[in-house]
């Protein structure tokens, strides 16, 4: 992992794309800019956990009512 330390208005570049800026500072939170192509994906951690458990739950149920639909048409 890299660990940068930035400054208020400061800002940390990824590929020639994206861009993040440390817009605001309150206590221990840290609120940041994000500049980047409208074709990335950016979601907070919590959010893309249950995105993908939600996708992997999906992927099981798709699979199994495939089954219970291909075995009733079968009789």
């Amino acid at each position: 992992m890299l660990v940068l330390t930035r400054k208020l208005g400061e800002s940390i570049a990824i590929d020639d794309h994206i861009k993040i800026r440390v817009v605001q500072i309150k206590g221990k939170q840290v609120r940041l800019g994000i500049e980047a192509p409208k074709d990335t994906k950016i979601h907070r951690e919590e959010v893309y956990q249950a995105i993908q458990t939600q996708n992997e739950q999906s992927a099981l149920s798709s699979s199994e009512n495939s089954r219970a639909v291909a075995k009733l048409l079968k009789t």
